[in-house]
C-alpha cells in the first residue's frame, strides 16, 4: 500500500472574526472550507473539500540527500572556487565557505523543524503563508519557483558550452533541444524512479570530489612535479588578497564579496524541505536527511575549498580563465601544475553530469514549489492536478516551459536579457533561507499560542530561538549587500542587474499586500493541522508502504 498525501486548499485570509475560514487566494476562492477551533492540544480541523490530487510518497532519505546534493554541487562549484580565490586568497575564501556554512545551518534546522512536523511539498513558500503572512509566502514562492525554472535553462545551456570542449562545431542549440526533452520526460517518471536516478547522476559528482581530495593530498604531500606543498601558497603570495580598493578594507572586501559567492553556491541543500511531500516516512526520514545532507555538502565544500587553496596559488594567471568548460576548474589547473595530463577530459565529463544532475533537480524542485502556490491558492488550481504516478503534471510542464528560454543565448542581444534573468536566481535562494529563519519564528509563536509544546515536534534543534534570528538577521544582510561592488564602481546598468531580483522581491509583496489588504497571521489561528503526518500515515509506512 503506497501512503500518500492529500492536498486540500489552505486559508489565504486569517481573519479573527468568525469560525469559517475562506480559503481566498489570488486566483479567486477555491470552494472549499477549512472549520477550524481551539482544543486541548491547539487548533484542530477538517476538511470538507475534494481532493485535487495525490503526491505519493516514495523518496527515500539517500534520495532527499541526493536531490539537494544534485541542486548544490554544479557549474559554481568546480568552476566558481577559481574566481574566489582570486579576490579572497586563501585564508579568507577558507573563512568565508565556513562563515555560509554556519548561516546554512541555521536555515536547515529551522527546516527541519517545520519540515517534519508538517512536511509538504514546497514547503517555505507554504510556511511563510501558514505562519507569519500571505503576501511574503505568495513573494518568496513566485521569486524562488522562477529562479530554479530560469536555472533549467542556464544548465541547458551550460551542457552546451562543456560538450563544445571537445566539438567547438556542435550546435549549442541541438544540446539544448535533446537535453530539454530528456530531463523533461525524467520528471514525468513515478518520482521513486526519480530519485533513483537523480541519486546515480548525482553520486558521480560525489566520486569525483572524494577521488580529487585524496589526490590533492597526495600533490600538497610532494607527489606532483613541484614537490612538497603544505601550505606554502598561504605564505606566497599569501593568505589575504585585496579586492577592489587596497589596504585592510580591500581584503575585507574580498572576503564579503566571496561569502556573497558562497551564499550563492550552498544554495539547493534546502531542496531536502521541497521533497519532504514526497518523502516516505517524514517523521523519521526528513530529520535525517537534512543532517547528512548539511554535513555532507558542508564537508565537501570545505574540505575541497582548503586543499584547493594548498595545490593552486591565487595569483596563477589561469584562474582568471572565463571559461565555460574544465580549462577554468581549480581541478584542472591544480593537475596540469603537478604534471597530470590526463585529467582534463575527466573534469570536463564530470562538469556535464554535474549541470545535467542539476537540470534534473531545477524541474524537480520548480514544480513542487508550484504545486505549494496552488495549494495556498496563490497560484491557478490546475498546478495541483496529479496523474495516477502522482506526478504534477502541469507543474512540470510550466517549469520545464522556462528551459526554452536557454535559447535566447543563442543571440547577442538574447544573452543580455539571460543574463539579466540569472541575476533573480542567486537573491531567490537568498529570500527563500530569510523567509525559512522568519517562518520558523512565527511558528514557534503558533505552537505557543496554540498551547502544543516544542518537545512535540518530531525533530527539536538547540539554542532556538537564537538560531533561526542568526540566520535571518545574516540573510537579510547578505541580500541587501549583494551588489555591493556596484557603490564602488558606480554602473547604473550593473546596479540594476545586481539588485532587480531584490525590487522584484518588493513588487511581489507589496502588489499582493495592496490588492488583498490581509494582515499577518494570529499565531493562535494559525494553520498547524493540514499536511501533518499522521499516525496511521506512519503505520503504513512502517508496514511496508513504498
Amino acid at each position: 500500500m503506497k501512503a500518500t498525501e492529500t492536498w486540500p486548499a489552505n486559508p489565504a485570509d486569517y481573519s479573527s472574526s468568525g469560525d469559517d475560514i475562506g480559503a481566498v487566494g489570488i486566483f479567486g476562492t477555491e470552494g472549499e472550507k477549512i472549520k477550524a477551533k481551539a482544543g486541548d492540544n491547539g487548533v484542530t480541523g477538517d476538511a470538507d473539500s475534494a481532493k485535487q490530487g495525490e503526491l505519493q510518497r516514495q523518496l527515500s532519505g539517500r534520495h532527499l540527500n541526493f536531490i539537494a546534493i544534485g541542486g548544490t554541487i554544479g557549474t559554481g562549484f568546480f568552476l566558481g572556487t577559481g574566481t574566489a580565490l582570486v579576490k579572497a586568497g586563501p585564508a579568507g575564501c577558507l573563512i568565508s565557505y565556513i562563515f555560509v556554512g554556519t548561516i546554512l545551518w541555521s536555515v536547515m534546522v529551522c527546516l527541519g523543524e517545520m519540515a517534519t512536523y508538517i512536511p509538504t511539498a514546497g514547503a517555505f513558500s507554504s510556511y511563510a503563508t501558514r505562519f507569519v503572512d500571505a503576501s511574503l509566502g505568495f513573494a518568496v514562492g513566485w521569486l524562488y519557483w522562477f529562479g530554479w525554472a530560469v536555472t533549467y535553462a542556464l544548465s541547458l545551456v551550460a551542457a552546451g558550452l562543456i560538450i563544445q570542449y571537445w566539438n567547438e562545431d556542435i550546435n549549442i542549440g541541438i544540446i539544448i533541444a535533446v537535453f530539454w526533452v530528456v530531463f523533461t520526460l525524467v520528471n514525468y517518471l513515478p518520482v521513486g524512479l526519480y530519485g533513483e536516478f537523480e541519486m546515480w547522476l548525482s553520486s558521480l559528482k560525489v566520486i569525483t570530489i572524494v577521488g580529487f581530495i585524496i589526490f590533492a593530498i597526495c600533490i600538497a604531500g610532494g607527489v606532483g612535479q613541484e614537490g612538497v606543498l603544505g601550505f606554502t601558497y598561504w605564505h606566497d603570495p599569501g593568505a589575504f588578497n585585496e579586492y577592489l580598493v587596497s589596504g585592510g578594507i580591500g581584503k575585507f572586501v574580498g572576503f564579503w564579496a566571496v561569502m556573497i559567492q558562497a551564499s550563492v553556491a550552498y544554495q539547493g541543500a534546502e531542496l531536502v524541505g521541497v521533497g519532504a511531500g514526497e518523502a516516505r516516512d517524514p517523521r523519521k526520514t526528513v530529520p535525517q536527511a537534512i543532517r547528512v545532507t548539511y554535513w555532507g555538502i558542508m564537508g565537501l565544500f570545505v574540505v575541497t575549498m582548503l586543499l584547493i587553496t594548498m595545490v593552486v596559488p591565487s595569483d596563477d594567471t589561469s584562474l582568471l580563465n572565463d571559461s565555460s568548460n574544465a580549462s577554468a576548474s581549480p581541478l584542472v589547473i591544480a593537475a596540469h601544475r603537478a604534471g597530470v595530463k590526463v585529467l582534463p577530459d575527466i573534469i570536463n565529463a564530470v562538469l556535464l553530469t554535474a549541470v545535467l544532475s542539476a537540470a534534473n533537480s531545477n524541474v524537480y524542485s520548480g514544480s513542487r514549489v508550484l504545486v505549494a502556490l496552488a495549494e495556498e491558492g496563490q497560484a491557478p488550481a490546475i498546478f495541483k492536478k496529479t496523474n495516477r504516478f502522482g506526478i504534477p503534471i502541469y507543474s512540470v510542464a510550466g517549469t520545464a516551459a522556462f528551459g526554452l528560454l536557454g535559447f535566447l543565448n543563442l543571440s547577442s542581444d538574447g544573452g543580455k536579457v539571460f543574463n539579466w534573468l540569472l541575476n533573480i536566481t542567486g537573491v531567490a535562494g537568498l529570500t527563500t533561507w530569510a523567509s525559512t529563519c522568519l517562518s520558523h519564528l512565527y511558528f514557534m509563536r503558533a505552537l505557543k499560542a496554540q498551547g502544543i509544546a516544542r518537545s512535540e515536534l518530531p525533530y527539536v534543534s538547540r539554542f532556538q530561538p537564537y538560531t533561526a534570528i542568526y540566520g535571518l538577521a545574516m540573510n537579510i544582510l547578505i541580500t541587501l549587500t549583494q551588489g555591493f561592488t556596484v557603490f564602488i564602481d558606480w554602473d547604473v546598468s550593473n546596479f540594476f542587474a545586481a539588485y532587480i531580483s531584490l525590487i522584484l522581491f518588493v513588487v511581489l509583496w507589496a502588489g499582493h499586500k495592496i490588492w488583498y489588504r490581509q494582515p499577518r497571521v494570529d499565531p493562535a489561528r494559525a494553520d498547524l493541522v493540514r499536511g501533518r503526518y499522521n499516525l496511521s500515515e506512519e503505520r503504513s509506512a512502517a508496514d511496508g508502504g513504498v
